[in-house]
């Protein structure tokens, strides 16, 4: 790459080993079971799910002691007989033992079977993928059962020519992509949990991720649904037609709407052709204007190659480097970016990528940068981006925010909050999809602390609306931001979303408490 060759002072193009041996932490994921789950001890705490220590989190009925139980039945033996005889064996049916565990079905009609029943003995339902969202939207409040897909994970079809894939709810996000790998196509989306999180939940929360910026959202990408309504009656969308334009696109009220209106139980997705070549450069500059003109020139250069553009600032890195023991490959910096490159041609890709850095660089925006093609080194580079979550976790508590805000004003919410919240916090964080306006707010402590908490809420979210932001930019609102939707969506919007949850489950079974306000 001859045109480095004048600044091989900045960038390095040798790459150094960023992790020290042993000190890499991993995150626990619960293996799959059958099972139909009477939920009384299942539980999440507010902001951040447990504690990085092992320490139970208070039940939410407890922790939200004003919140009122809604008009649904009480699990009785009568109930689960019932199950029992739908799912032909008594081991797939648990009363003790809760925590982790899940409800597995099959097949559709068991599904159907299942909410038709629940919804004639009004008994609540949680519908559950893999269980990693951060707002408490797939996890009971009361003593709801829990409805997991986790073996409905089977692909239904792969159809190469046209990009289309059809699966089952239950599919791993990380085993999707490597199966269409076979077919030279990808997910259009990638996220830190693409180990375990679900397609369907995926779907059900609209879920953003890195790849955004490429290839837009899932209100694109997914041209079908088949989902389950309350009463059980199965609502059949799974079209493979890129174009069909013909009464109302149904399939978008369950993309996003957290299992409330019916139950994903597959979807079908469009992919784009897997990259023939893939760059990645890790970059460093000292104010986060110095950001905002990198990614100016990076649309302006990059263009149909430009992937993705995620920046975290310093005490991101630090989290990283104190608490996971991972290697900073340059100097310390205020502000690290991740530029991500993909395309066909690799000539063609390495003269675009080159122009950029050497702009940036030679009007000194960039300070200092690492670049690789390597596939294992770029996992490296992208590690140091996607392991800050697990890194902050070691603090003790932490409080997550996901939101959208105005370029303009993306960084400074950080530096406000961190003059608000002093010496109280441990750190207070910015990362995120700086490409598309989606940042993540991280603020962490030794300990839950209430004081704390009410210095962040409602601060965080009067802030953003008064930018005309969005408080869930893709985590969705779940049970714990569900009271704050009036931030982001006006009183009409709201009272139609009731409606429409009134009119396609009038019992209000499904995944109650959740993304509309419960205390109205």
């Amino acid at each position: 790459m001859m045109a480095f060759r004048k600044w091989q002072h900045s960038i390095h193009l040798s790459f150094p080993q960023l992790m020290r041996s042993g000190s890499q932490t991993q995150i626990r994921s619960v293996s799959p079971r059958c099972c139909i789950v009477p939920v009384h001890r299942m539980s999440f705490t507010t902001a951040s799910g447990p504690k990085c220590k092992g320490t139970q989190p208070e039940l939410t009925s407890k922790k939200h002691a004003k919140l009122k139980r809604g008009n649904f039945a009480r699990l009785s033996g009568k109930h689960v007989d019932h199950f029992q005889s739908l799912l032909g064996s008594a081991s797939q049916v648990l009363t003790e033992d809760l925590d982790g565990y899940n409800t597995d079905w099959m097949n559709i009609m068991r599904v159907s079977k299942i909410l038709r029943y629940c919804n004639d003995q009004k008994l609540a339902v949680v519908p559950q993928g893999g269980n990693t969202g951060l707002v408490g939207g797939s996890v009971p409040v009361f003593d709801e059962i829990i409805l997991s897909l986790q073996l409905m994970d089977k692909v239904i079809s792969i159809d190469q020519m046209a990009g289309v894939m059809v699966c089952q709810a239950g599919c791993i996000l990380e085993k999707l992509d490597e199966q269409l790998a076979d077919y030279n196509l990808m997910m259009p989306l990638d996220l830190g949990s693409k180990g375990s999180c679900h397609i369907g939940g995926n779907v059900s929360t609209n879920a953003g991720g890195i790849r955004l910026l490429r290839y837009g959202s899932l209100h694109g990408s997914v041209l079908g649904v088949e989902a389950v309504k309350a009463d059980g009656e199965i609502i059949d969308c799974l079209s493979s037609l890129r174009k069909d334009n013909t009464g109302y696109d149904v399939k978008q009220l369950f993309i996003g709407s957290e299992g409330t209106l019916g139950v994903v139980t597959a979807v079908s997705i469009l992919c784009p052709q897997r990259p023939k070549n893939v760059s990645l450069a890790l970059l460093a500059c000292s104010t986060f204007d110095d950001v905002l003109s990198s990614l100016k020139e990076a649309r302006n250069q990059l263009q149909e190659i430009l992937s993705a553009f995620e920046v975290f600032d310093n005490d991101s890195m630090m989290s990283n480097q104190t608490n996971l023991k991972l290697m900073n490959p340059l100097k310390e910096h205020n502000f690290y970016i991740v530029v991500e490159t993909s395309g066909s041609n690799q000539s063609h890709d390495e003269e675009k990528l080159n122009a950029f850095l050497e702009t940036v660089m030679g009007s000194e925006i960039i300070n200092d940068g690492i670049i690789t093609t390597e596939p294992s080194k770029i996992r490296i580079l992208w590690g140091l981006r996607e392991k800050i979550t697990e890194g902050l976790l070691h603090d003790g508590y932490c409080y997550k925010y996901d939101v959208s805000l105005p370029l303009a004003h993306y960084y400074r919410l950080v530096e406000d909050m961190r003059v608000r919240l002093g010496d109280r916090a441990t750190r207070v964080v910015g990362y995120g999809h700086v490409g598309d306006g989606n940042l993540h707010l991280n603020v962490t402590a030794p300990a839950y602390s209430a004081e704390l908490h009410s210095l962040i809420e409602p601060f965080i979210y009067e802030y953003v609306a008064k930018l005309r932001g969005s408080i869930s930019a893709e985590h969705g609102l779940g049970f714990i931001k569900s009271k704050y939707i009036h931030h982001s969506k006006s009183p009409q919007a709201v009272v139609l979303m009731k409606q429409l949850k009134k009119l396609m489950d009038p019992n209000g079974i499904l995944n109650p408490y959740k993304t509309l306000p419960h205390t109205d």
